[in-house]
């Protein structure tokens, strides 16, 4: 990811929270989410990345960026872990299915494995089934871990996945 596809990155997790989120968090927390705020962010982020954090882009045949995937270092709590953690996986609702996440899925997993990793954790909402199946065709499993955070008042359960890397 390029400080230039910061704009479309930013309006495809905002429109990916939107899509994928509805009816599991509050619809006010949803409305309310702004691309040129996210997008703020995302060039933030950017500028004060040391490397440990690697942002990935998919773009379809003809060159327009149609999904988004972050990974790094796992954090339990302020602690850096062996493991990693993919952090964000989206991909814009009308490219879903073509298989622009699972390119995604599979260059993190093989950057995470080549960077000598032995897991790959990510955290996913209790009740989204769509990404539970998609994280279990790929090899995930829950592992029993289970952290809520709040969202506008209200607690929204996560669950931890966890893969094994290749050696």
């Amino acid at each position: 990811m390029t400080l230039a596809d910061c704009d479309r990155v930013a309006e495809i997790r905002v429109r990916g929270w939107q899509s994928a989120y509805r009816g599991l968090m509050p619809q006010s927390y949803l409305d309310g989410l702004s691309v040129a705020e996210d997008a703020e962010r995302r060039r933030g982020y950017l500028a004060q990345a040391d490397g440990s954090v690697v942002n990935l882009v998919a773009e379809d045949t003809g060159g327009e960026v149609v999904g988004w995937a972050c990974h790094g270092p796992y954090r339990d709590g302020e602690v850096i872990t062996d493991d990693a953690e993919l952090y964000a996986i989206y991909v814009h609702p009308e490219h879903l299915g073509q298989g622009a996440g699972q390119a995604l899925l599979a260059e993190s997993v093989a950057r995470c494995a080549a960077a000598g990793h032995n897991r790959l954790l990510l955290w996913v909402l209790k009740e989204n089934g769509r990404a539970r199946r998609f994280y279990e065709r790929a090899g995930f499993e829950v592992d029993g871990a289970e952290e809520p955070f709040e969202v506008d008042g209200v607690m929204v359960p996560e669950v931890r996945y966890a893969r094994a890397l290749p050696r």
